[in-house]
Protein backbone atom coordinates (compact mmCIF):
# COMPACT_ATOMS: atom_id res chain seq x y z
CA UNK A 1 0.00 0.00 0.00
CA UNK A 2 1.52 3.76 -0.88
CA UNK A 3 2.69 5.41 2.22
CA UNK A 4 2.07 9.10 2.81
CA UNK A 5 3.56 11.68 5.60
CA UNK A 6 2.16 13.90 7.77
CA UNK A 7 4.55 15.88 8.12
CA UNK A 8 4.26 18.64 10.84
CA UNK A 9 6.32 21.76 10.21
CA UNK A 10 6.39 23.66 13.18
CA UNK A 11 8.82 23.11 16.08
CA UNK A 12 7.31 26.10 18.67
CA UNK A 13 6.97 24.74 22.21
CA UNK A 14 3.70 26.75 21.47
CA UNK A 15 2.61 25.28 18.22
CA UNK A 16 -0.88 24.84 17.11
CA UNK A 17 -0.20 22.26 14.32
CA UNK A 18 -0.98 19.62 16.80
CA UNK A 19 -4.87 20.31 16.68
CA UNK A 20 -5.02 20.33 12.89
CA UNK A 21 -2.98 17.57 12.34
CA UNK A 22 -4.76 15.14 14.43
CA UNK A 23 -7.90 15.93 12.82
CA UNK A 24 -6.25 15.83 9.33
CA UNK A 25 -5.03 12.35 10.43
CA UNK A 26 -8.46 11.16 11.77
CA UNK A 27 -9.94 11.48 8.38
CA UNK A 28 -6.88 10.47 6.27
CA UNK A 29 -6.57 7.34 8.45
CA UNK A 30 -10.05 6.50 7.09
CA UNK A 31 -8.86 5.52 3.75
CA UNK A 32 -7.70 1.99 3.08
CA UNK A 33 -5.72 2.54 -0.13
CA UNK A 34 -3.06 4.82 1.87
CA UNK A 35 -1.19 4.10 4.61
CA UNK A 36 -0.49 7.57 6.90
CA UNK A 37 2.05 8.30 9.68
CA UNK A 38 2.94 11.61 10.97
CA UNK A 39 6.12 13.05 10.81
CA UNK A 40 7.12 15.29 13.23
CA UNK A 41 9.74 18.02 12.57
CA UNK A 42 10.39 18.07 15.93
CA UNK A 43 11.73 14.55 16.09
CA UNK A 44 14.61 15.60 12.91
CA UNK A 45 16.60 19.03 14.63
CA UNK A 46 18.45 19.22 11.88
CA UNK A 47 21.15 22.46 12.06
CA UNK A 48 20.83 25.04 9.38
CA UNK A 49 22.01 24.05 5.83
CA UNK A 50 25.75 24.05 5.86
CA UNK A 51 26.30 20.79 3.79
CA UNK A 52 28.97 21.30 0.67
CA UNK A 53 25.89 20.91 -1.81
CA UNK A 54 22.84 19.80 -1.85
CA UNK A 55 22.30 15.77 -1.58
CA UNK A 56 21.44 15.26 -5.29
CA UNK A 57 24.88 16.21 -6.20
CA UNK A 58 27.12 15.17 -2.96
CA UNK A 59 26.32 12.35 0.01
CA UNK A 60 25.38 14.46 3.57
CA UNK A 61 27.79 14.41 6.26
CA UNK A 62 25.41 15.52 8.74
CA UNK A 63 23.55 12.57 10.77
CA UNK A 64 20.57 14.07 11.31
CA UNK A 65 20.04 14.99 7.86
CA UNK A 66 21.17 11.60 6.86
CA UNK A 67 18.57 10.25 8.96
CA UNK A 68 15.67 12.67 7.89
CA UNK A 69 16.48 11.67 4.35
CA UNK A 70 16.20 8.04 5.11
CA UNK A 71 12.62 9.05 6.24
CA UNK A 72 11.60 11.52 3.68
CA UNK A 73 12.78 8.32 1.26
CA UNK A 74 10.12 5.52 3.11
CA UNK A 75 7.10 7.59 2.02
CA UNK A 76 5.02 7.74 -1.62
CA UNK A 77 3.67 11.15 -1.07
CA UNK A 78 3.14 13.72 1.65
CA UNK A 79 1.01 15.98 3.39
CA UNK A 80 2.35 19.45 4.86
CA UNK A 81 0.76 20.57 7.97
CA UNK A 82 1.96 24.40 7.22
CA UNK A 83 1.80 27.90 9.49
CA UNK A 84 2.49 31.32 7.82
CA UNK A 85 5.07 33.28 9.28
CA UNK A 86 5.63 36.39 7.60
CA UNK A 87 3.54 35.24 4.50
CA UNK A 88 5.84 32.59 4.06
CA UNK A 89 6.30 28.50 5.44
CA UNK A 90 8.33 28.31 8.25
CA UNK A 91 12.25 28.68 8.58
CA UNK A 92 12.52 25.07 9.96
CA UNK A 93 10.32 23.50 7.24
CA UNK A 94 12.18 25.16 4.35
CA UNK A 95 15.41 24.01 6.02
CA UNK A 96 14.11 20.11 5.88
CA UNK A 97 13.17 20.57 2.68
CA UNK A 98 16.50 21.97 1.09
CA UNK A 99 18.23 18.85 3.55
CA UNK A 100 16.65 16.50 0.78
CA UNK A 101 16.52 16.18 -2.83
CA UNK A 102 16.68 13.14 -4.93
CA UNK A 103 13.93 11.28 -2.01
CA UNK A 104 11.40 13.90 -2.89
CA UNK A 105 11.61 13.38 -6.50
CA UNK A 106 8.33 12.28 -8.37
CA UNK A 107 6.04 12.76 -5.91
CA UNK A 108 2.66 14.24 -4.62
CA UNK A 109 2.60 16.58 -1.88
CA UNK A 110 -0.77 18.34 -0.60
CA UNK A 111 -1.15 21.16 1.78
CA UNK A 112 -2.97 21.97 5.26
CA UNK A 113 -2.82 25.19 6.01
CA UNK A 114 -3.88 27.30 9.51
CA UNK A 115 -3.85 31.01 10.02
CA UNK A 116 -5.83 34.34 9.54
CA UNK A 117 -5.67 33.26 5.56
CA UNK A 118 -5.72 29.67 6.55
CA UNK A 119 -1.49 29.79 5.14
CA UNK A 120 -2.47 30.57 1.72
CA UNK A 121 0.56 32.60 0.87
CA UNK A 122 2.52 30.01 2.11
CA UNK A 123 1.62 27.35 0.68
CA UNK A 124 1.90 29.89 -3.02
CA UNK A 125 5.67 29.60 -2.10
CA UNK A 126 5.81 25.47 -0.60
CA UNK A 127 4.14 24.75 -4.09
CA UNK A 128 7.05 26.55 -6.39
CA UNK A 129 9.30 24.97 -3.93
CA UNK A 130 7.89 21.77 -4.75
CA UNK A 131 8.29 21.61 -7.97
CA UNK A 132 11.75 23.31 -8.21
CA UNK A 133 12.22 19.39 -6.07
CA UNK A 134 10.65 17.91 -9.16
CA UNK A 135 7.63 16.93 -6.55
CA UNK A 136 3.82 17.39 -7.92
CA UNK A 137 1.73 19.47 -5.68
CA UNK A 138 -1.96 18.59 -5.41
CA UNK A 139 -4.45 21.69 -6.47
CA UNK A 140 -6.69 21.42 -3.98
CA UNK A 141 -5.45 22.54 -0.49
CA UNK A 142 -7.32 22.61 3.09
CA UNK A 143 -6.97 25.87 4.52
CA UNK A 144 -8.35 26.81 8.22
CA UNK A 145 -8.64 30.23 8.18
CA UNK A 146 -10.26 33.47 9.33
CA UNK A 147 -13.44 33.00 12.25
CA UNK A 148 -12.74 29.27 11.93
CA UNK A 149 -9.02 29.45 12.88
CA UNK A 150 -9.32 31.93 15.47
CA UNK A 151 -12.45 29.84 17.43
CA UNK A 152 -10.27 27.07 17.45
CA UNK A 153 -7.29 28.77 18.50
CA UNK A 154 -8.86 31.71 21.02
CA UNK A 155 -12.61 29.96 21.69
CA UNK A 156 -11.62 26.90 22.60
CA UNK A 157 -14.00 25.08 19.40
CA UNK A 158 -13.40 21.77 18.52
CA UNK A 159 -11.89 21.34 14.84
CA UNK A 160 -14.48 18.38 14.56
CA UNK A 161 -17.55 21.07 14.83
CA UNK A 162 -16.42 22.51 11.53
CA UNK A 163 -18.04 19.69 9.31
CA UNK A 164 -18.56 22.34 6.54
CA UNK A 165 -14.39 21.49 5.92
CA UNK A 166 -14.63 18.06 5.66
CA UNK A 167 -15.72 18.15 1.89
CA UNK A 168 -12.71 19.96 1.05
CA UNK A 169 -10.16 17.03 3.14
CA UNK A 170 -12.49 14.53 1.17
CA UNK A 171 -11.59 16.16 -2.21
CA UNK A 172 -8.08 16.59 -1.26
CA UNK A 173 -7.61 13.19 -0.77
CA UNK A 174 -8.91 11.41 -2.99
CA UNK A 175 -6.58 13.73 -5.64
CA UNK A 176 -3.55 12.80 -3.29
CA UNK A 177 -4.70 9.25 -3.45
CA UNK A 178 -4.97 9.40 -7.73
CA UNK A 179 -1.37 11.49 -7.84
CA UNK A 180 0.28 8.90 -5.51
CA UNK A 181 -0.65 5.62 -7.25
CA UNK A 182 -0.26 6.94 -11.00
CA UNK A 183 3.44 8.29 -9.76
CA UNK A 184 4.47 5.21 -7.79
CA UNK A 185 3.46 3.08 -11.16
CA UNK A 186 5.17 5.32 -13.07
CA UNK A 187 8.49 5.57 -10.75
CA UNK A 188 8.27 1.29 -10.08
CA UNK A 189 8.66 1.38 -14.26
CA UNK A 190 11.35 3.66 -14.37
CA UNK A 191 15.15 1.89 -13.82
CA UNK A 192 17.08 3.07 -11.57
CA UNK A 193 19.24 4.04 -14.06
CA UNK A 194 16.93 6.59 -15.71
CA UNK A 195 17.87 9.67 -12.82
CA UNK A 196 16.34 12.83 -13.43
CA UNK A 197 17.65 16.03 -14.33
CA UNK A 198 19.23 18.31 -11.79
Amino acid sequence: MPKIAIIISSTRETRFADKPTEWFARFAKGRTDLDFEVVDLRDFPLPFFNEVASNAYVPSQNEVAQRWQQKVAEFDGYVIITAEYNRGPTAVLKNALDYSYVEWNRKPVAFVGYGSVGAARAIEQLRLIAVELQMAPIRTGVHIQGADFFAVWQQGKDLNELTHLEPGVQAMLEELAWWTKALKTARDSTTATTPLPT
